[in-house]
């Protein structure tokens, strides 16, 4: 695909993602007011907040590997900390120097984001991948976030339903489609040294789960295509 279209495809869908996420959670913080409509309201805001966070999350990942904007490391880089600052306070920079380990030796001893003595067990994997990239740091970040969002006015319960829930159900649904099904060990070897599998659901499924994150053997043997891309890329 010509760098030019690529660029402008992804960057174009960096902002929706991006502008849509800063919308709801501006709103939902600070604006909104409880009602009974909420019993229907707020689980579906708490939805689409949660997988844009997931997809902010999966732009900054484009954005490490430089198919967010092939050729331009810079922008790449500030779209990148700018997603994963809003985020949760992470270091684009870290995060970047985790997941070239990951691709460097996926699925051992070497891979941050794999559990070598539990390579089969969701929970004490995914304890083991939070505490490996949400630190004291970030925390501390966060904690900052929170205080000044009190100071500003922010009701508790805002923050607990429209920040603390979507930011869970983004980084249960990271983990879970985008780290956890594609690497678990099973019966069946994988296909080669990556040690990855695709989760092969039908395109709206698999966009809906991690912005088609699941084809993850597709982008390990291709990691230069954009998310939004990986459906069309064939393996082998």
């Amino acid at each position: 695909m010509n760098v030019q279209r690529q660029s402008l495809i992804g960057l174009s869908l960096a902002a929706l993602i991006v502008g849509g996420w800063l919308a709801l959670h501006i709103w939902g913080v600070f604006f909104h007011s409880w009602s009974v409509v909420d019993w229907v309201r707020a689980p579906l805001i708490v939805l689409l907040q949660g997988w844009l966070g997931a997809g902010m999350f999966i732009v900054a990942h484009d954005a490490i590997h430089g198919s967010l904007a092939p050729g331009r490391r810079r922008l790449n880089a500030l779209v990148g900390q700018i997603c994963v600052g809003l985020y949760a306070g992470f270091s684009f920079r870290k995060l970047a120097g985790a997941h070239q380990k990951h691709h460097d030796a996926p699925g051992t001893a070497a891979d941050p984001d794999f559990h070598p003595e539990r390579p089969a067990d969701f929970a004490p994997w995914l304890y083991r991948f939070f505490l490996t990239h949400f630190g004291w740091i970030e925390f501390a970040r966060v904690t900052a976030v929170l205080v000044v969002y009190l100071l500003l006015g922010a009701q508790v319960a805002n923050l607990i339903v429209f920040w603390g829930l979507p930011a869970i159900l983004s980084a249960l649904q990271l983990f879970t489609f985008g780290t956890y099904l594609p690497h678990r060990h099973e019966e069946a070897t994988f296909a080669d040294a990556h040690h990855a599998r695709s989760l092969n659901y039908p395109w709206l499924l698999s966009l809906l789960t991690c912005f088609h994150f699941g084809r993850h053997h597709e982008h390990h043997l291709h990691p230069e295509a954009p998310w939004w891309r990986l459906p069309s890329v064939k393996l082998g």
